[in-house]
């Protein structure tokens, strides 16, 4: 009778199912989530019920005491999924992989190991170049999360994120134009007999068209605007014959910052080449009492008023009459559904990584995961990020070619 399959290791049979097991095991991430010391940064990159998905595989996750507080989850939530609880930023920084929001500041990369790999946000207003040469001193692996692309090349951390930021505007702007928060005391909308609000939106990507969507939703008159005649194709075939799309003429552009209540700039600049802001000569043309949104703050800014803002100015102020809201990270004002829709794109890259066995191999297998690496070992790899400081990008695939 064959002996049935497995590895026998000093008289004692392992069975085949086993071993695959434990190869698994050999294989599992020791994951840190340090709390933000940004105090208007209160996402996560992963909640508890992640955290739960990952400890059940068998990795090892430390959190920061109070990293869940901005998200209304106690340590209790998170030690109940199974992570570690540390009290010292440091603690969490002995991890061999970092999750973050924000890009890290001096301490922070002081606090890493040589050679510790680092997920964040890269907003390159945020992140100097004084820690972005400490950080290749330390030889570290960064990679940002919205330079990461799915099999469809679709950028899904830019794209959820932008979506949350468009539904929150309309949210935000319905808030600004009521008596209560000192506006006109507009309805956003419109009702029977009442001239509907009007709301122009620059960029007709995931943001533009969400946010159009809930404006139509509630009875506005929405204008969209962009360079890209595919997007705008798009749109207009997503939301109807009812919504008005144009390129940048400029006449018409003028008409319409002209009549409008809302103007709304979401504009994407990652990756991208140039990036056009809207002359302060158009904001000037607008009513007075008018309420205008910049949702790329954090990317440099969609106009001429906006683009220049340093961490502390006040995110709410008033130029030529009209009314600007111009905080970046505008998905912190809905914290825990955005670190939800963090965690079901994360998670699935962590699980993915574990499974090639090593950093080399899952940067080689996965296109989209190689896409997001800007830093390899110390090394720049992303044009777009290395330029941003004056510096040689290197191509990646030389070094992974390399083991």
């Amino acid at each position: 009778m064959e002996p049935e399959r497995g590895t026998r290791f000093q008289q004692v049979y392992v069975p085949q199912e086993l071993l695959q097991a434990l190869d698994y095991v050999n294989n599992r991430l020791l994951l840190g989530i340090p709390r933000e010391r940004d105090k208007s940064e209160r996402r996560l990159p992963l909640t508890p019920e992640a955290i739960a998905i990952l400890t059940q595989a068998g990795h090892r996750v430390w959190v920061e005491t109070g990293a869940g507080l901005g998200i209304n989850y106690s340590d209790s939530h998170f030690t109940e999924a199974g992570a570690e609880i540390k009290a010292t930023p440091q603690e969490v920084y002995q991890a061999d992989i970092i999750l973050k929001i924000l890009p890290p500041t001096l301490a922070e990369v002081d606090s890493m190991r040589p050679r510790t790999m680092l997920l964040s946000f890269v907003p390159l207003n945020n992140l100097s170049k004084e820690v972005f040469l400490r950080m290749i001193a330390k030889r570290i692996t960064a990679v940002a999360y919205e330079l990461i692309t799915d099999e469809w090349n679709r950028i899904p951390m830019l794209n959820v994120t932008s979506e949350i930021e468009g539904a929150a505007s309309i949210t935000i702007a319905s808030e600004l134009l009521s008596n209560t928060q000192g506006g006109k005391g507009i309805l956003l909308g419109g009702i029977p007999g009442v001239s509907p609000t009007e709301v122009v939106i620059i960029g007709a990507g995931n943001a533009g068209t969400v946010a159009a969507r809930a404006a139509i939703a509630l009875g506005a008159f929405v204008k969209v605007f962009d360079d890209d005649l595919n997007k705008l194709r798009t749109i207009h075939q997503t939301l109807g014959q009812g919504l008005f799309t144009s390129t940048f003429h400029p006449n018409v552009l003028q008409n319409a910052f002209r009549s409008a209540d809302v103007v709304i700039g979401a504009m994407r600049y990652i990756n991208s080449r140039h990036h056009f802001v809207i002359s302060k000569e158009l904001i000037r043309v607008m009513k007075k009492g008018a309420l205008l949104i910049d949702l790329r703050i954090s990317q440099g800014g969609c106009f001429e008023t906006t683009c220049c803002l340093s961490p502390t100015d006040p995110p709410l102020f008033e130029q030529y009459g009209v009314l600007h809201y111009a905080r970046a990270n505008v998905s912190n004002r809905v914290a825990r559904t955005t670190s939800m829709a963090y965690s079901n794109i994360i998670v699935p890259l962590l699980l993915g990584m574990s499974d090639a066995g090593s950093l080399v191999g899952w940067i080689s297998r996965n296109h989209g995961f190689h896409e997001g690496v800007y830093l390899y070992n110390g090394a720049p790899v992303n044009e777009y990020v290395a330029h941003s400081f004056n510096l040689t990008s290197n191509n990646l695939d030389l070094f992974l070619s390399a083991f």
